[in-house]
């Protein structure tokens, strides 16, 4: 199918019709790129190299690889990723980009612990990409939030030589899982790791927090750009939105963090007490919540 390029926007970049309407482009190029009419539109060429980079990140991670520039490749020299989370610090939490189609293009990360490097959830696979992931060093764990992120979990644990962890929940996702998580409380995974049950929008749900400082989501909470809140993904939540409740409600005296870093909707970096204060207002909004049919147009971006 031939890309149409957005009005105004030089032809050398498009959209085509592939886009699944993950958000993951509109996160790292919001200035050029919005939703429209149910997927991803161009609006607008970049303006300077900040900008480019920019876009060229959201080509990147693209799942359906619909951006494109007008030779239609991208090249591992216009490639960022792995990318550090904040330019400001240290590289200890990379995006990894390259989204899946087989993960419903959820983001993944890589972080530094003293031991090696923990992958939370996975992007799509590649021996490229797991070449590159080596010469970082030694990754140790392949860890999973949830089900629907568990589609190349395997063949990464098994090229890195990692051990895949997942909670019971969802062993159906990961049934050759090295190590599983069960029950609701949590569990320490080495020095600052720890993994935090979290059922409700699958059964085996997992939040995961690194040093009290970065909480690593999956689909369970995520940064809505449209409230300026956070928030649940209550019209997919496909096991219970009262068990999402409960999971809240449990974890307001277990959870403590800065960074909100989910597998969709937007990153945030946000006060620890202003965290637990938001995490409250949501498990009041959450409670009062009923169940309802799943609508992937209903999420509040």
């Amino acid at each position: 199918m031939a890309p149409t390029p957005a009005a105004g926007l030089p032809a050398d970049w498009s959209v085509d019709e592939r886009c699944m309407n993950c958000d993951a482009a509109r996160q790292l190029a919001p200035e050029l790129i919005e939703e429209r009419a149910g997927r991803s539109a161009l609006v607008r060429p970049p303006r300077d190299e900040a900008e480019t980079r920019s876009l060229l990140a959201a080509a990147h991670a693209c799942p359906t690889r619909s951006i494109r520039p007008g030779t239609g490749a991208l090249t591992r020299d216009t490639d960022p990723f792995p990318l550090a989370l904040d330019k400001d610090e240290d590289e200890g939490v990379l995006l990894l980009g390259h989204n899946s189609r087989r993960t419903a293009g959820a983001s993944s990360y890589l972080c530094r612990r003293p031991a090696g490097w923990l992958m939370i959830d996975t992007p799509r696979f590649s021996e490229d990409l797991a070449a590159r992931y080596e010469a970082l060093g030694p990754v140790t764990d392949i860890l999973l939030t949830h089900g629907d992120h568990a589609a190349h979990g395997r063949a990464w644990a098994d090229r890195l030589g990692a051990r895949l962890t997942v909670h019971e929940g969802d062993l159906d996702a990961a049934p050759d899982a090295d190590r599983v998580l069960r029950g609701t409380d949590p569990v320490d995974l080495g020095p600052g790791a720890v993994a935090h049950p979290f059922p409700g929008h699958t059964r085996g749900s997992v939040l995961y927090v690194l040093d009290e400082r970065h909480c690593f989501t999956g689909d369970s909470l995520y940064w809505s750009r449209a409230t300026g809140d956070i928030e649940v993904h209550e019209s997919l939540t496909w096991y219970s939105i009262e068990e999402q409740a409960a999971s809240l409600t449990r974890s307001l005296d277990r959870l403590r963090f800065e960074w909100l870093l989910p597998g969709h909707g937007d990153r945030r970096r946000m006060p620890a007490e202003e965290a637990r204060r938001r995490l409250s207002g949501l498990a009041d909004r959450c409670r009062a919540l009923r169940p309802s049919p799943v609508d992937f147009t209903a999420v509040r971006w």
